[in-house]
């Protein structure tokens, strides 16, 4: 990443310039230089992907100046402000008005590239955020079939293509892939959006109550029937029908279904009386109803009628660069709901929502965006971690203490390269003291030294 990353560092002394872009160009960070805030500010545009580093103390326009002209141009830009010792107050001052970080010179080279390291990190998550949500924004006429790969695409493209010609369509995609979207999407595109969009779950409704809820019926044509119902198949005339999980429909519906789909006129129960209705019928299924095996009883003819077109969804499993997308989509539209900032994403995050199936596919995505703007969805290992932590807590007060000391042990070898002499210097105490935890804790310092050789100066 870090070769790639650009830093703007002005400072107006040369040879502190010098040496400062020196030290950020051994790190990998593709360094322009400035003498004056002028000049710099003559280039930096808004998209600037990188991070700028600047000295206080400079002539006409000086570190503050430059950074209150930065923010008005872009407020998420980082920059890191150098300071001398008298310049800490207006450094601090400079942290709360939305500066990312100040150096305090002289400072160890080490200091300014990890600064340098995070911010950029930050920036480049500001302006990934912000691309979603600008292609997100494009789509809004999609929402929320949401993509930018071609599976996505052609799936738009062909809903358009077929929205206003009328025909009969078949929805298949697994759980929470979006097949009401695309039923509610050919509506809204069609010439059909002006009358009902009617949806009715097959799988939801009690075989005793499924033909009421699509013929209607009269007063008195059964027990409980105190007055005439319009059937959702009438009322969705001249707008779309949607029919969720038709595959559990039961058979003596699907049988009144299919003369419904031939003969386009319904007859409500309890009279003779033929209604013709203009129909548009978008069906949706979880299993494959060409497979015999997986159609079991649910009528051929019946498959057959409803499979003029046929618009398979794919699993979000197999449009992994959507997720992204998705996601931010979900955490600004639940911030929005429940009056929440949007928590910053970490990479352990990213990680889990490019490896995880998502079984439960958009509406899984969904509700896991969800949790995350409440703060109440965890990773993988953060929830390992909280594992980890309730064991730790349930260790005898000594044994806890010894896995702290080790930690310690271990995070100071790791910051000092493995060098011993150092090492005891962070830790203050003595080198036989040293050696004596090493060999009760188990550590072997040579793991934490490049070389794998002692350094005892």
């Amino acid at each position: 990443m870090s070769d790639t990353i650009p830093v703007f560092l002005i400072d107006d002394d040369k040879d502190l310039l010098k040496a400062t872009k020196q030290t950020l160009e051994l790190a990998g960070f593709a360094v322009s230089t400035f003498s004056a805030a002028m000049d710099a500010l003559k280039v930096l545009r808004a998209d600037f992907t990188g991070v700028v580093v600047s000295d206080i103390r400079m002539p006409q326009v000086d570190g503050l100046q430059l950074f209150d002209r930065i923010r008005r141009l872009d407020e998420d830009l980082p920059v890191i402000l150098m300071t001398g010792h008298g310049d800490i107050p207006m450094a601090v001052k400079a942290i709360q008005d939305g500066a990312y970080d100040f150096i305090t010179k002289p400072f160890a080279a080490d200091r300014l590239v990890q600064s340098v390291h995070r911010a950029a990190e930050k920036r480049r998550l500001v302006l990934d955020n912000r691309a979603l949500r600008e292609a997100a924004e494009q789509a809004q006429g999609d929402l929320p079939l949401i993509g930018q790969t071609p599976a996505m695409e052609r799936l738009r493209r062909t809903l358009r293509q077929i929205a206003d010609t009328d025909v009969d369509v078949l929805v298949t995609g697994e759980t929470g892939s979006g097949k009401e979207v695309v039923a509610s999407l050919l509506h809204r595109w069609s010439r059909r959006s002006k009358g009902n969009f009617v949806a009715l779950n097959c799988g939801a409704l009690p075989e005793t109550v499924i033909e009421s809820e699509l013929f209607g019926h009269e007063a008195g044509a059964f027990t409980g029937a105190q007055k005439k119902r319009i059937g959702r198949i009438e009322h969705s005339s001249g707008g779309t029908l949607f029919l969720d999980e038709i595959e559990s429909m039961p058979a003596s519906a699907q049988v009144q279904m299919l003369r419904v789909l031939e003969m386009r006129e319904v007859m409500p129960l309890g009279t003779n009386e033929v209604r013709p209705v203009d129909l548009r019928v978008v069906a949706a299924a979880k299993i494959d109803l060409g497979n015999p095996r997986e159609r079991g009883d649910f009528r051929e003819d019946l498959y057959y009628r409803l499979n003029v077109v046929t618009i398979g969804i794919p699993p979000l499993r197999d449009r992994r660069d959507d997720i992204p997308l998705l996601f931010a989509h979900f955490t600004e539209r639940a911030a929005h709901r429940f009056k929440r900032p949007v928590p910053a994403a970490s990479p352990e995050l990213r990680r889990h929502l490019k490896s995880h199936d998502w079984p439960g596919n958009v509406r899984e995505l969904s509700h896991f965006a969800e949790r995350f703007v409440l703060g109440l969805e965890a990773t993988p290992s953060e929830r390992a971690q909280d594992g980890m932590e309730r064991v730790e807590a349930a260790l005898p007060l000594p044994a806890r203490i010894d896995r702290y000391e080790a930690d310690i042990i271990r995070e100071t070898l790791t910051r000092n390269d493995g060098d011993v002499r150092r090492t005891i210097e962070t830790l203050g105490i003595p080198r036989k003291t040293f050696y004596d935890k090493l060999q009760r804790h188990g550590i072997e310092r040579a793991a934490f030294s490049p070389s794998k050789t002692e350094n005892e100066a």
